[in-house]
């Protein structure tokens, strides 16, 4: 990360703590409520050093005293120190709960092109693992580096007040102290910016793993698998040691350097002493004032490192919350209503790739309630073609209009809900099977829900479950066949019955049999709404009004399946392989 980013990154996060000036207020106060009185015992305890004239010449009275004095502050002291821990938690947690919905936000208007075009573990690691190493080390820089400032500061001046002369000796050393600090801080940067994106893919790696493990060991992938693992896991090793082995001699070199204070101190405070400049208990408390001015050098060194980790994953959060959103809707986006399902693409242009053309000057009107096949070979833009009917993606060029209205003037929650959509890729979220089908209609009841299962063909099955409908499924339908997670997917569907419907290979894990009735359930469904249906298997698409065969992102044949086998084209190719015997 370049200086520049780096400053951007100090200022956003700056920003962040900004909106709770009141707890970053309290917390300054208590920490100098706790300096001040953490500095005020040394004098105290150097008087009661004095107190001891010489022997038999104690004054236990003034000395009683003096401890009476200490003990107070000391429980005052500890008292700020509590509230102020308290105050730093609240104020760090509120900062990560912002920056990591901020983050969560961004992911649900990013397009789906940035999803599809990065690791789901590395955004997955930017949204947790990265907040929470950025949650450490701004709440150590909270706890530490207040009262680590605000102790060098308060002994200067209490030792200022003593004896110039020797704080003098001890602020000319102090800067070696801090150009070795200085010195490490700029190394270990970059270290932990390595060290939290090598973590990232391997998070990656294990999430891609263990989500496709029967495949792995299907096509016996284990070795290569495992020899991926080795290779981003000894990175990660060797940029994890770099950056401990640069934090870690932190601490011995401040160290160092703090014990050069604290000598040159106790051999200025002897000879001061010896001429009568100095108290043997002001002594006292200039060798602890020396001990405490050094001591938040080493908190701070190790601030300073943590900091440098905190803000390498800060930045990469920032890097995801920075990306460009979608293109966000108009302020008088119009909202789509009892659709009536006509639909019409007007030379419509659209590729993911700017080199490589897809779908080109595609033309089609559909009529309310058409049902509308899309066949083609694999690779053709059939599915393309759903995801910018749902506006997934947007067109290059051209237009889509839903009754009349381009989709891009309609707000895209209106318009996806007004489709009902089944596709190849089941997924079910963790919940009960209630919930699950419920997922599109929250408010559904008890009836409702039942039905939608029975005209899916699901409820049979759901039955047999242990708990029935209240059975708790994992993530993407744990122990569930493919069949039965698509059973589900399309029960969800039944339940809403949008005036659209979006079928993509919507049959193709269920067997036969059962792909019969749900055939004629479908049938039912799609009465009187427009419906796209997207299929391989052509003997599921003869009842559809109208068929687009596609091929190279082109409509090169259209028409219904007797016409379209009457002109032996390309249709009749692809109809015909399927039967050959």
């Amino acid at each position: 990360m370049d200086m520049k980013k780096y400053k951007s990154t100090v200022k956003r996060i700056l920003s962040c703590i900004g909106r709770y000036k009141w707890g970053v207020g309290a917390s300054l106060a208590c920490a100098f409520v706790t300096v001040l009185l953490t500095l005020y015992v040394p004098i105290l305890t150097g008087r009661a050093i004095d107190c001891i004239v010489g022997a038999g010449a104690v004054d236990f009275a003034g000395m009683w005293t003096i401890l009476k004095q200490i003990g107070i502050i000391i429980a005052i002291t500890a008292a700020a120190q509590w509230l102020m821990s308290h105050i730093n938690n609240l104020v760090t947690y509120r900062v990560v709960k912002d920056i990591r919905t901020q983050a969560f936000n961004k992911l649900e208007i990013l397009p789906l092109k940035y999803i599809d075009s990065h690791s789901h573990g590395d955004i997955i690691n930017r949204i947790i693992t990265d907040i929470d190493q950025f949650s450490d080390g701004l709440l150590m820089g909270f706890t530490q580096l207040f009262t680590g400032v605000l102790t060098i500061l308060g002994t200067l001046v209490f030792m200022f007040s003593m004896n110039p002369s020797i704080t003098v000796v001890v602020v000319l050393v102090t800067p070696v102290s801090l150009f070795v600090a200085s010195f490490i801080a700029r190394r270990t940067f970059r270290m932990f910016k390595m060290q939290s994106q090598t973590r990232g893919e391997l998070t990656s790696l294990v999430e891609e793993m263990l989500g496709n493990q029967k495949v792995v060991q299907a096509f016996a992938h284990e070795a290569d698998a495992q020899e991926k693992f080795e290779d981003i896991n000894e990175n990660l090793r060797v940029w994890s040691l770099k950056a401990t082995f640069f934090s870690s001699i932190t601490n011995p070199a401040t160290r160092f350097v703090n014990s050069l204070v604290y000598a040159s101190v106790g051999i200025a405070g002897a000879f001061a002493a010896v001429k009568g400049l100095l108290s043997v208990g002001q002594l006292a408390s200039f060798l602890s004032y020396a001990n405490q001015y050094t001591k938040p050098f080493n908190e701070i060194s190790g601030v300073v490192t943590e900091l440098q980790n905190a803000l390498a994953s800060a930045a990469r959060v920032f890097e995801l919350i920075d990306e460009e959103p979608q293109v966000p809707e108009e302020p008088d986006a119009a909202v789509l209503s009892n659709a009536k399902g006509e639909i019409s693409l007007e030379h419509v242009y659209f590729s993911y790739n700017p080199e490589v053309a897809l779908i080109e000057d595609m033309n089609l009107n559909v009529r309310p309630g058409q049902r509308v096949a899309i066949v083609g070979p694999t690779g053709c833009g059939k599915s393309t073609v759903i995801n910018l009917l749902m506006r997934f993606y947007d067109v290059n060029s051209g237009s889509i209009r839903v009754d009349g209205t381009d989709v891009r003037h309609m707000t895209r929650q209106s318009l996806r809900t007004s489709y009902g959509m089944v596709l190849q890729e089941t997924w079910l979220k963790s919940g009960t099977i209630r919930e699950n089908i419920a997922y599109g209609k929250p408010d559904a009841n008890e009836e409702e829900i039942i039905l939608a299962a029975k005209e899916s063909h699901a409820h049979s099955f759901i039955r047999r479950m242990p708990e029935g409908y209240d059975t708790v499924i994992s993530e993407d339908g744990g122990n569930l066949s493919q069949g039965q997670k698509q059973l589900l997917c399309i029960a969800r569907v039944m339940l809403c019955l949008p005036p659209m419907l979006i079928l993509d290979e919507a049959t193709s894990s269920i067997d036969t049999r059962t792909e019969i009735k749900i055939q004629k359930a479908f049938g039912k469904m799609m009465e009187g709404r427009t419906s796209f249906i997207v299929a391989h298997r052509l003997s599921t698409i003869k009842e559809a009004d109208v068929i687009l065969v596609m091929r190279d992102g082109h409509i090169i044949e259209q028409g219904t399946h007797e016409s379209l086998l009457s002109q032996n084209g390309f249709y009749a190719q692809l109809y015909n392989s399927q039967f050959a015997v």
